[in-house]
C-alpha cells in the first residue's frame, strides 16, 4: 500500500472526509519509473547513436533486425512482464511471502528460455530470408543478431527482478539498476564497437555487458537487507510450478500481445527497409525518437499495475477501477505534450543520427523529419493503449487483450503496410493492391493501427469484465 493511507493506495481525503484520487501519490511512485523508462529509451538511442557513427547501412541494418530481435525477447518475456500482477496484489493482500515466491519463480522461469534464444541465434538468416533485403544490410543485420540473442535472457531476467520491485512500490530500486545499465552501456558500446574493433556486432556484445551488470546488482539488492528481511527472499527462492503455471496463464498472452504489436512493426520495417536503405535509417531514427514519447509514459503505466493491482489484493475493486481510469487519463496526457516537443525539437535533434560524412545523411534527415508528422499523431492513442493494458494486466485480464491487438496488428496493420507501402510489382504479395507511398504509407498505417488499437484497450477496460476475475493463488 502507498504511504498516504494504509487501507487504499493512492488515496487522499477532502476536508468533507470524502475519498478522492491522489494523483500526486501516483506521480509521485510513477516519477522513479518515469526516469527509469526515459534512462530506457536513452540505452535504446545510445545503440543507435553508436551504430550511426559507422554508417548509414549499419543503421539501415539495425533496423531490419531490431523489431524481429525485440519481438522475440517479448514473447519469451511474458512471465517476467506478469510478475508485477502477482506482486502488486500480493503485497495488497498483505501476503508478502507470495511476492517474494512470484519474483523468484518469475527468474526461473526467464532463466529456462536460454535455449530458445540460443537456438533463435543460429536461426537469423532463416528469419530474414523472406524479406530479399540488400545483401550488405542483411549481412551487417545478423552481425548485430546472432550476438543479441544470446544475450537476450539477461534481459527477461531483468524485467522479471525489476517487476518485483515495481510491484512492492520500490520503484526507485528499479530506476537505480537500470541506470546502472544504461551508464555502463555506453562505456561497453564504445569498448566493444571501437576499442575492441568489432563494428555493428559489438553494440551488441556490449549491451549484452551492460544487463549482465544490471542483473547482478539487482540480484544482490533482492537478498541483502531490507528486502531480504521484510519479503524472506532467502526461504521462497526455490522453483515452485504452481507458481510458473499461474504465472504463465497470465504471461503468456501479455508476450504474445506485445511480440504482435512489435512484429508487426517488425513487417513494416522490413517493407520499408526493401524500398531503400534512406527510408529504412530514417524509419530507424523517428522508431528511436519515438521512445522518448511512450518510454516515460510506461512509468505512469507501470505505477497504475502497482495501484490497480494492489487494490484488488486488498479487495478494493472500485476503488481499482477509480485510480485505472486516473492512470489512463494521465498516459494520454502526458503522451500528447511530449508528442508536441518531439515535433518541436525534431529539426535540431534528427541531425545527431546520421553519419556527417554519409553521402545519404541530408537525405536521411529530410525525410524523418516527414515522418514524425504521423507518428506524432497516434501517440495519444497509445497512451490509451499502455495505460489500459497496463492497468487490465494488474487484474490479469490479458486474453482478450492479447487477442485483439493480434487482430489489428495481423489482418490490419500488416496489410495495410503493405499496401501503401510498395509500388506496383515490387511487394511480397502481388495479389494485395499497392499504392506506393513508400516510408510515409508505412507510417501512415502504423498511425491507423495505433489509434483502433488504443480505442480497443479502453472499451475493454471500460467494460469492468476484469473485475469479475479471481485473486490468483497458489
Amino acid at each position: 500500500m502507498t504511504a498516504t493511507n494504509p487501507l487504499r493506495p493512492a488515496e487522499r481525503r477532502s476536508a468533507a472526509g470524502e475519498s478522492k484520487i491522489d494523483t500526486a501519490a501516483i506521480l509521485r511512485l510513477a516519477a522513479p519509473l518515469m526516469m527509469t523508462n526515459a534512462i530506457q529509451a536513452v540505452l535504446n538511442l545510445t545503440d543507435t547513436w553508436f551504430v550511426g557513427r559507422l554508417s548509414t547501412t549499419a543503421v539501415a541494418a539495425m533496423s531490419a533486425i531490431y523489431w524481429i530481435m525485440s519481438c522475440a525477447v517479448l514473447v519469451l518475456s511474458g512471465v517476467g512482464l506478469a510478475v508485477q500482477t502477482f506482486v502488486s496484489q500480493g503485497v495488497g493482500g498483505g501476503r508478502r511471502w507470495r511476492a517474494s515466491q512470484a519474483g523468484w519463480n518469475a527468474l526461473w522461469a526467464s532463466a529456462a528460455t536460454l535455449p530458445i534464444f540460443i537456438l533463435l541465434a543460429f536461426s537469423g538468416h532463416w528469419l530474414l530470408r523472406p524479406f530479399h533485403l540488400d545483401r550488405e544490410v542483411e549481412s551487417l543485420a545478423l552481425q548485430y543478431w546472432e550476438p543479441r540473442m544470446y544475450g537476450a535472457v539477461l534481459g527477461c531476467m531483468g524485467w522479471a527482478i525489476t517487476g518485483f520491485f515495481n510491484g512492492i512500490g520500490a520503484t526507485r530500486v528499479s530506476f537505480a539498476i537500470v541506470l546502472a545499465i544504461t551508464l555502463s552501456n555506453a562505456a561497453f558500446n564504445a569498448l566493444f564497437i571501437f576499442g575492441l574493433g568489432q563494428g555493428i556486432a559489438g553494440a551488441a556484445w556490449g549491451t549484452n555487458a551492460a544487463q549482465a551488470l544490471g542483473l547482478a546488482l539487482g540480484l544482490w539488492l533482492l537478498t541483502q537487507g531490507r528486502f531480504a528481511k521484510s519479503f524472506k527472499t532467502s526461504l521462497t527462492w526455490r522453483p515452485r510450478w504452481r507458481v510458473i503455471r499461474q504465472q504463465l496463464k497470465v504471461g503468456i498472452p501479455i508476450g504474445v500481445m506485445y511480440g504482435a504489436d512489435v512484429l508487426g512493426v517488425a513487417l513494416f520495417q522490413l517493407m520499408v527497409g526493401q524500398v531503400g536503405q534512406v527510408p529504412a535509417a530514417a524509419t530507424q531514427i523517428v522508431i528511436s525518437l519515438t521512445s522518448l514519447a511512450y518510454m516515460p509514459t510506461l512509468g505512469i503505466a507501470s505505477a497504475g499495475t502497482t495501484l490497480v493491482g494492489q487494490a484488488i489484493g486488498a479487495g478494493e475493486r472500485d476503488w481499482a477501477a477509480r485510480i485505472g481510469s486516473r492512470v489512463i487519463l494521465l498516459c494520454v496526457l502526458m503522451m500528447a505534450s511530449v508528442a508536441v516537443f518531439l515535433l518541436l525539437a525534431g529539426p535540431a535533434v534528427i541531425p545527431w543520427f546520421a553519419a556527417s560524412g554519409d553521402a545519404a545523411a541530408a537525405e536521411t534527415i529530410a525525410l524523418a523529419m516527414t515522418l514524425l508528422w504521423p507518428a506524432a499523431a497516434y501517440q495519444a492513442f497509445d497512451g490509451l493503449y499502455f495505460g489500459s493494458s497496463f492497468c487490465l494486466r494488474a487484474a490479469g485480464d490479458t486474453r482478450v487483450p492479447a487477442l485483439t491487438a493480434l487482430a489489428l496488428s495481423w489482418l490490419l496493420f500488416v496489410p495495410l503496410a503493405h499496401t501503401w507501402i510498395f509500388a506496383p510489382g515490387t511487394g511480397w504479395i502481388d495479389g494485395l493492391p499497392q499504392a506506393g507511398m513508400g516510408a510515409l504509407g508505412g507510417w501512415l498505417s502504423l498511425m491507423t493501427y495505433a489509434i483502433l488499437l488504443g480505442c480497443a484497450m479502453l472499451l475493454r477496460w471500460r467494460s469492468g469484465h476484469w473485475r469479475r476475475l479471481s485473486v490468483p493463488g497458489y
